[in-house]
């Protein structure tokens, strides 16, 4: 489990989910993915980045171009962490077309078994003037949006797929 974090949510999703994993029976490795030099020492990958611009951050897009070769050949499955759930009004109905713009943007043509966009936390700290300004007349609102009771059920998903065959994307 490899994760690219600015302020730490996408840290903290990438350890309830390697934790499920662990109780799952599965040895989950939890690291940023600027620490993971071994990659040829894993059997599978599940990756997690922020999204800032409808894009994984620099280094985890560096990671899958690195690593592409590998990741054609092994089980990936990817998190992007955004903020969707954010979102009021029309901006709301317009959320589930960012996962496509995301997933396509992503280097490398990596095969993944699935690829699902959640939302994490956000805060006015997070964003500068012009940002908060913008979030706050687009309709959004701050706070922690991110879904445990999704995230266990995804955990357990990819526990599944680790035993059994799955399609690949």
């Amino acid at each position: 489990m490899a994760y690219a974090t600015v302020h730490g949510s996408t840290r903290e999703i990438a350890e309830r989910l390697g934790a499920r994993l662990d109780e799952a029976g599965l040895d989950a490795d939890v690291r940023p993915m600027k620490e993971v030099h071994d990659e040829d020492a894993y059997e599978a990958f599940v990756l997690c980045s922020a999204v800032h611009g409808q894009e994984w951050l620099p280094e985890a897009r560096e990671f899958l171009r690195r690593n592409s070769e590998l990741l054609r050949v092994r089980p990936v499955w990817i998190f992007s962490v955004g903020m969707p759930d954010s979102l009021r009004g029309p901006w709301k109905r317009m959320a589930h077309k960012e996962e496509p713009v995301i997933a396509e943007s992503l280097p490398g043509h990596v095969p993944y078994r699935r690829h699902w966009l959640m939302s994490g936390v956000i805060r006015p700290a997070h964003l500068p003037l012009a940002g908060r300004v913008l979030f706050r007349l687009m309709g959004c609102r701050y706070g922690d949006y991110r879904d445990w009771t999704a995230l266990n059920g995804r955990a357990e998903e990819i526990a599944r797929g680790l035993v059994g065959p799955a399609e690949r994307h």
